[in-house]
């Protein structure tokens, strides 16, 4: 898919089928303002939960910082509860 240009002007008058284009088709737009691009309209990469955003970290990490990374947080995991407590409660 290639990367279309607007101006800002037509970017102002046709936001919404614009951002609708982005939305539905995963179209991106480069603004122009005087034949210079000045801003990019692209699709968000979208939400992630805090478990999906570290899911594959370990992955990404060099052989010995991953294996310490997993192993703390395994640790980390086996400490937790799952008991509800009040935390106001001395």
């Amino acid at each position: 898919m290639s990367i279309k240009r607007i101006t800002a002007t037509e970017l102002a008058r046709n936001l919404s089928a614009v951002l609708d284009q982005v939305r539905e088709a995963g179209e991106e737009y480069v603004v122009e303002r005087g034949r210079q691009p000045v801003a990019r309209v692209s699709p968000s990469p979208g939400i992630m939960t805090a478990e999906q955003a570290l899911a594959d970290m370990h992955e990404n990490l060099e052989a010995e910082v991953s294996e310490s990374w997993e192993a703390d947080a395994r640790r980390g995991d086996a400490a937790l509860s799952d008991e509800l407590r009040d935390p106001w409660s001395s």
